[in-house]
């Protein structure tokens, strides 16, 4: 019983890995970011799968685009982390784990407390993002972009579409989790 449980937990890790890669190429070009629908397959992961096993998957998903698989928006391999947008990836991760975490500490599976996790995942990437574009455009490329216009073109025009997202995620995360739950049971 317990080596079914382990399976289905990898499967799921597995699934929203390829989810949010998938995800990386369903975008609508907006210079300097893409609109992709990572973040919510990353942040669904964290309200589906919980703190340590969202984390894990989009922790997969981010090491093997850093492997050279091309599952990123623009490439792939090690040399990613330089690109201005690599701090959304990274942020995916801790978005995915502050997502699952809310929810959890929550114990509660309520719209509301979906809701709340979702965008708390999501204001954590992009902290991150936002944080790490700046930092890359500014000290590393030297491009000399002020706060606001990264604010502006990484953050603000996102809210609408990303906000969107976020409901979605919190209605899926909260009529699929009893069922993912009735199948924990089960096997």
């Amino acid at each position: 019983m317990r080596q079914n449980s382990k399976v289905r937990d990898i499967s799921l890790m597995a699934l929203f890995s390829a989810l949010t890669a998938i995800g990386a190429f369903i975008t609508i070009p907006i210079p300097p970011v893409p609109f992709t629908l990572q973040i919510f397959f990353a942040i669904l992961a964290g309200a589906l799968l919980g703190s340590k096993r969202g984390f894990i998957s989009v922790g997969v998903y981010v090491l093997l685009g850093l492997c050279g698989l091309p599952v990123f928006t623009k490439g792939a391999g090690l040399s990613y982390i330089f690109q201005p947008t690599f701090g959304y990836l990274a942020g995916f991760i801790l978005g995915a784990w502050v997502c699952g975490k809310v929810i959890e500490v929550r114990k509660d599976y309520s719209f509301k407390t979906m809701l709340l996790g979702c965008f708390a995942g999501a204001g954590t990437d992009f902290a991150i993002g936002v944080v790490y574009f700046y930092v890359i455009m500014n000290l590393y490329l030297g491009k000399g972009m002020s706060l606001w216009a990264v604010l502006y073109s990484t953050f603000l025009i996102f809210i609408p579409a990303d906000a969107v997202l976020m409901v979605l995620a919190a209605y899926l995360g909260k009529r699929l989790t009893p069922i993912l739950k009735r199948e924990q049971l089960i096997s």
